[in-house]
């Protein structure tokens, strides 16, 4: 056989390749009526083939890959393709096909670092509601696939979601979703495309929790929790802070909780040290909205200092993690929420910031306001912190927090090997003043008395 020959049926080959399978024979063999324009007999009747649900998963993950690249027009294309032509009356090879696309991106995430609330927060961030949503589905079918073998943190994220199977497990998944949402299969392989699109691209991050199929239920690594009625009492602490108009008193009442925990904290470490516990560490994710996230992530790190944790932000994400022993953690993050809270109110109580020339500086203002502010609260934290416990307890105190402290450093290292330190400019001046005095009204020399009160 010469080398053109090879080369021409090589090409016929991947052209087959590229068609798909071929079609059945009818197996009508009789003659064609008068006027027949038919070819032959094989055109007489030629049904659609049965798409592969892999071929469709494949292609969807393709439009993805093409729409979160740049290719605005390859989820609408990719949508219409595999809902006519050759796919055409094959509605539930096409919807098996998604749900195998969609399953096997959420596992590489899994596999990648990625938890249940860490998706969700990118996808309500880059997606609409729709994607978010059936995201949201996913996760849900996911968990019921793994059952048991689920690690605790992992089905409380669940839980926090609230993903739960509503659907008949015998059909396929996104035909349900549409009809729920009163959409086509063409409107829902869009949605699923922009869902793909999300998420294909992530990065891969520091696993902190065994992926669903690894770990038993319940297998998360020990932590310390805090009290419940001491929680309750933080939790009214910080309500208060956040509902009143009053600068110094929703500064005070934050120092009031952040000195209880801390409290609550050391008398828990005296414990462990009296019953020489095993130290252990762990981490979280906070994730931080727009606007200011960076300015935001300074009074994360501010409160995670405070109490004994390390952070890590992600700029590109939107996302602090946050390393430490379990009830610490807690601390930060509750402490967290309340002062964002605090720090957003008094920052928009200065209104907006125009020049003499009429032009703005709120943005520059409100940047330098938050570093401020998350520099002066890092001060009164850790003015809280000592106040906390009694100076005749540090013989027993300081071994278990010198323990602890060195198991925080190396799961950091371990998790965290290319970090680098990052400033934040402060270009505004009287943002800066502004904020470090909401910061700083407030007198937060507090009695034990007035703490256990």
């Amino acid at each position: 056989m010469s080398r053109r020959n090879r080369e021409k049926r090589a090409e016929r080959r991947r052209d087959r390749q590229r068609r798909g399978p071929t079609p059945p024979r009818s197996g009508f063999s009789g003659s064609h009526g008068p006027g027949c324009t038919c070819g032959g007999p094989d055109d007489f009747w030629t049904p659609h083939p049965v798409p592969a649900p892999e071929l469709v998963a494949n292609t969807l993950l393709a439009a993805a890959r093409d729409d979160a690249y740049g290719d605005s027009t390859a989820a609408a294309a990719r949508a219409a393709e595999l809902t006519s032509g050759r796919f055409a009356g094959q509605p539930r090879a096409v919807a098996t096909g998604a749900g195998i696309a969609l399953t096997e991106v959420a596992h590489r995430l899994w596999q990648a670092g990625w938890l249940p609330v860490d998706a969700w927060e990118i996808t309500r961030r880059r997606a609409d509601a729709a994607p978010t949503g059936l995201l949201v589905d996913v996760i849900a079918e996911d968990s019921a696939r793994y059952g048991s073998a689920v690690d605790e943190r992992w089905a409380a994220q669940v839980r926090q979601l609230d993903a739960t199977v509503w659907w008949d497990r015998g059909r396929p998944h996104l035909s349900q979703w549409a009809e729920r949402h009163g959409a086509d299969l063409e409107r829902a392989l869009l949605v699923t495309v922009e869902l793909l699109a999300v998420l294909v691209t992530l990065p891969e991050l520091p696993r902190i929790v065994a992926p669903p199929g690894t770990a038993a239920r319940g297998s998360s690594a020990p932590v310390s929790r805090v009290d419940g009625k001491i929680l309750d009492r933080v939790r009214g602490l910080l309500a208060k802070a956040e509902s009143t108009e009053y600068p110094e008193e929703a500064e005070a009442l934050s120092a009031k909780a952040q000195e209880l925990m801390n409290r609550h904290a050391f008398e828990r470490a005296l414990l462990d040290a009296e019953a020489d516990r095993r130290q252990t560490a762990t981490s979280t994710r906070l994730w931080l909205d727009n606007p200011y996230v960076e300015a935001k992530s300074h009074l994360v790190a501010a409160i995670a200092q405070a109490n004994r944790c390390r952070s890590v932000f992600y700029p590109k994400l939107g996302f602090v993690a946050l390393i430490g022993e379990g009830m610490d953690l807690e601390i930060t993050e509750l402490l967290t929420l309340s002062l964002l809270v605090q720090a957003t109110r008094a920052m928009v109580a200065e209104g907006s910031q125009i020049t003499r020339a009429g032009a703005s500086r709120t943005r520059s203002f409100r940047q330098s306001f938050l570093v401020a502010y998350a520099t002066r609260i890092g001060e009164r934290l850790d003015e809280a912190a000592v106040r906390a416990h009694d100076p005749t307890e540090d013989a027993r105190l300081l071994p278990v927090l010198a323990k602890r402290s060195r198991v925080v450093e190396e799961t950091f290292a371990a998790m965290f090997s290319h970090t680098v330190q990052r400033s934040v400019s402060v270009t505004n001046g009287a943002g800066w003043r502004a904020g470090r005095a909401a910061a700083d009204r407030a007198d937060l020399t507090l009695e034990r008395d007035a703490i256990n009160a």
